[in-house]
């Protein structure tokens, strides 16, 4: 057999092990589907006009197979499965900096701590502009082809040069650094927000990200906390093993946490068991989660999680509504399909897969923007429940809703009266970021010694209406026509963005979020209700919901359903 055809025979032997399932191989008749593929891939190989790529022939058939079967069942490329895999690995070979491009040139916000760049003195406002003497300001190069300079096997060497600014005076400077692993962390920050109450913010969930979450608690109950608010706003799930496990540290070993049931994959429940079989670090005290409509996945799990057990308070929005299971299948070339092949449970059994039409992706990406259209994220009242059923949480017997996403059980409405055309228009511009660079190089060990700490930096660091006059005049000569009136309108989140971003560029990148936090309505409802009655009264019985034994056999028979 030529050799070009390696990946179609693959697909096919691939599918037939599938279609054998657990009984073994058997052979395919000359009538089935899958003979006619190959058949009609021989022909237009072998026949067609015009010279065909056939591997791209081959990929193009599975990603259109893939397209009429659900929203996330999905095919990548060699290339595209090593670049979807590596964020949620834990850890690449690298220098050990995150970093923005402003203006074509690459902005270093931040090194990692004890990682290579910061051993040899690379510092947080440094423009890189040259790597292994390749030029990469000012020349338009992807982020992807910076990244591939950047990174290398672990204990290979890049030279780079970086422009520095001391004060006004720019200044070039030249390293070596030796490539080393670098982390990939899941939590953005971790602190205490008041002498009892913690916070950690969560942006996925990948292979280390338990272990993360444990050491985060263990600091912060150090420091004296004993009630937590975890922020999943923005967060889009990752590794379903990773939320089981993080959930090991709030749930009575042996809970469940979700479960998988396909057609053709049995029901397979995950349970809470903390890391290396030791005692979870809070299995009680107040626990207040924070999601948006962009929460998804593995933070859906861990929602509903919370809110099945009565273990704590869900505040926001309704939640994105991914709740399909996907099996990785690779491929010897290294590809990859990824097959939906069951759906997420709650402990109770709510399905967390918001309904959409086989094929129709188009309609299933427009939903958060139907979703506004209808006025559900303003209205409390304008929630589409999916599902009729009402389920009942295993311990106090609280209502809750399934058939897409997790309701939350305190709605907070998006406040938009803040934003304005003509702030989007400053900020679609990279404008803050650009002006912020611009101060943080004037003024960064001036706000050093007038702020000890970052603490002292969030209560007392202030905006001024020169520092904002010198933003619109920024943008005034990028192009933005200035509006007084909007501006006025969205002097606070101007003010707020300023601050916050200056504060990450000389601290790090929790002093944002200690910034951002005081002005995000999710979290100021999270932090009342953490502190108030009404933690305990939106944890209690209902009226209706009779003893535990009966809302657990009204769960159980809602499951079997």
């Amino acid at each position: 057999m030529k050799k070009k055809h390696t990946v179609l025979f693959t697909v096919f032997l691939l599918f037939g092990l599938i279609l054998a399932g657990s009984t073994g191989v058997r052979a395919l008749r000359p009538d089935e589907p899958i003979q006619k593929l190959f058949m009609a891939e021989q022909a237009i190989a072998q026949l067609y006009v015009d010279t065909v790529n056939e591997t791209k022939l081959v990929e193009d058939a599975i990603r259109g197979m893939l397209e009429k079967l659900d929203p996330h069942s999905s095919y990548s490329t060699p290339q595209e499965t090593r670049e979807l895999n590596e964020p949620l690995q834990g850890n690449f070979s690298g220098i050990g900096i995150t970093f923005n491009m402003i203006k074509d040139t690459l902005y270093v916000i931040q090194t990692v701590n004890g990682g290579p760049s910061e051993r040899v003195g690379l510092l947080p406002g440094d423009r890189i502009i040259a790597v292994n003497d390749t030029l990469i300001a000012g020349v338009k190069m992807l982020n992807s082809d910076i990244m591939k300079r950047l990174r290398g096997p672990k204990g290979t060497d890049v030279d780079i040069k970086v422009l520095r600014y001391e004060g006004n005076r720019p200044d070039t400077v030249f390293f070596t650094i030796t490539r080393a692993d670098i982390p990939i962390n899941s939590v953005d920050a971790a602190y205490m927000v008041d002498a009892h109450t913690g916070y950690i913010r969560l942006n996925k969930f990948a292979a280390e990200t338990a272990k993360e979450v444990r050491d985060a608690l263990k600091r912060l109950k150090k420091q004296g906390m004993d009630r937590l608010i975890l922020d999943l706003t923005e967060n889009g799930g990752g590794y379903l093993q990773a939320a089981v496990e993080m959930m090991g540290e709030f749930l009575t070993p042996g809970e469940t946490v979700v479960y998988t049931e396909g057609s053709r994959s049995p029901r397979m429940d995950m349970t809470a068991r903390p890391e290396a079989f030791r005692n979870p670090m809070m299995p009680d005290g107040r626990l207040v989660v924070m999601v948006n409509q962009y929460s998804a996945s593995a933070s859906e799990i861990t929602s509903g999680a919370v809110q099945d057990h009565d273990r704590g308070v869900v505040v926001g929005r309704r939640t994105f509504g991914k709740g399909l299971v996907q099996r990785p299948l690779p491929l010897p070339d290294g590809s990859m399909i990824r097959l939906t092949v069951a759906h997420y449970y709650t402990p109770t059994g709510r399905d967390i897969q918001k309904p959409y039409e086989k094929g129709d992706e188009e309609a299933y990406r427009r939903d958060i923007e139907d979703r506004w259209n209808h006025g559900e994220l303003m209205h409390e009242d304008s929630i589409r429940r999916n599902d009729s059923t009402i389920y009942r949480t295993l311990r106090l017997g609280r209502e809750v809703y399934g058939g897409g996403g997790i309701t939350p059980d305190v709605f907070v409405p998006l406040d938009t009266t803040e934003y304005t055309r003509y702030y989007r228009d400053v900020m679609a511009k990279g404008l803050i970021n650009r002006y912020v660079i611009s101060y943080v190089d004037s003024h960064r060990k001036q706000i050093r010694k007038a702020y000890k700490d970052d603490d002292a930096f969030v209560r007392d660091f202030e905006v001024t209406p020169a520092m904002l006059q010198d933003l619109y005049d920024l943008a005034t000569a990028e192009g933005v026509a200035y509006d007084g009136e909007q501006a006025e309108r969205s002097t606070p989140l101007f003010s707020m963005v300023i601050k916050g971003l200056i504060g990450r560029d000389i601290y790090d990148n929790a002093t944002y979020f200690k910034v951002y936090n005081r002005h995000d309505p999710i979290f100021t409802k999270a932090y009342h209700i953490i502190n108030s009655q009404d933690y305990t009264t939106i944890l209690s019985p209902a009226a209706t919901s009779g003893s535990d034994a009966e809302t657990r056999d009204e769960n159980r028979d809602e499951t079997t359903e």
